[in-house]
């Protein structure tokens, strides 16, 4: 099965162009699903796997206790490995478009109030350069709802201060306009005059957060870390992420009357259903508030 893996790998590379984490993410879930097609159900080409050998897969993942979430995931993989069997005419049929995806619960994505993200902002100093070029992160992850992926691989020509905005690669490889806020503007204007400068080791450089040791571009890992430290800091108590930020930022802009679509827009998200989740958030909000302040919500105690 190796040769048809190396092909697909071409083909999501250089004909799909998906982004280097999709790729890698893809590549991983294929041999997976290719390592039990050959060992568990002894099948050797494409032509000879069957609906049944990929519901023993996914039947496996589940012996696992693989989430639902994570087995969507590698069945995504999967049928985007099929589809390109049948496009290269190695099988007749795309037989993998017989399974469907695992129901999944609905999660509502954990936020943190404005009062917290104003305690967050407000505890950041500018001290040094790298606490300069912290602040300046976590000002525009929340400014702006970025992935972390999108804020490490943000280049110096991406942003237009002057105007007041970025352009940000998204997934799929697709470029989006976002707004940056004034607070964000100056601190990534004070970040580029004043800490940038003394972080880069090479002119020649160009992603526009670096790293203290080398001058290489910051890691999403090592952002990570500087959140859940400067939360801690800042005496926040719940558990926080450079993601948790992307959702504070939607679900604020939603609380402010902002329409579902812009907010969309602003996220990269390719289909509305996924910025609905929001709408989930603030309806619970809204519950809990009407709860405690009506005088009829709640029964009186007997």
């Amino acid at each position: 099965m190796e040769k048809y893996i190396s092909q697909y790998e071409y083909y999501i590379v250089d004909e799909l162009r998906l982004s280097k984490n999709t790729c890698d993410s893809y590549m991983r879930d294929v041999r997976q699903y290719c390592d039990f097609i050959v060992k568990a159900r002894k099948k050797t080409t494409p032509e000879d796997i069957e609906v049944e050998d990929i519901r023993g897969y996914i039947g496996s993942l589940k012996r696992k206790h693989i989430s639902a979430s994570s087995q969507s995931r590698k069945l995504s993989a999967l049928k985007s490995f099929h589809k390109f069997l049948l496009l290269e005419k190695y099988t007749k049929h795309n037989i993998a478009k017989l399974i469907s995806n695992p129901k999944q619960e609905k999660k509502l994505p954990s936020v943190l109030s404005i009062e917290e993200i104003d305690t967050l902002l407000k505890s950041l100093t500018v001290d040094n350069p790298l606490e300069i070029r912290n602040k300046a992160m976590i000002e525009l992850t929340y400014s702006s709802g970025l992935r972390v992926s999108e804020l490490v691989g943000l280049h110096l020509s991406d942003f237009h201060p002057e105007m007041g905005f970025i352009e940000v690669l998204g997934k799929g490889n697709k470029t989006r306009i976002v707004p940056v806020g004034e607070e964000a503007v100056d601190c990534l204007n004070l970040y580029l005059k004043s800490s940038r400068p003394k972080l880069a080791k090479s002119k020649s450089e160009n992603f526009l957060f670096l790293n203290k040791r080398e001058g290489k571009p910051m890691t999403r890992q090592a952002f990570y870390e500087i959140i859940k430290e400067k939360a801690l800091l800042a005496g926040i108590t719940k558990s926080i992420s450079p993601h948790k930020l992307r959702h504070s930022f939607a679900s604020h802009l939603l609380e402010r009357g902002i329409d579902l679509r812009l907010i969309q827009e602003l996220l990269g998200h390719e289909d509305i259903s996924t910025t609905e989740i929001y709408t989930h958030i603030n309806n619970t909000k809204l519950k809990q508030v009407y709860l405690s302040a009506h005088p009829r919500a709640r029964k009186e105690n007997k």
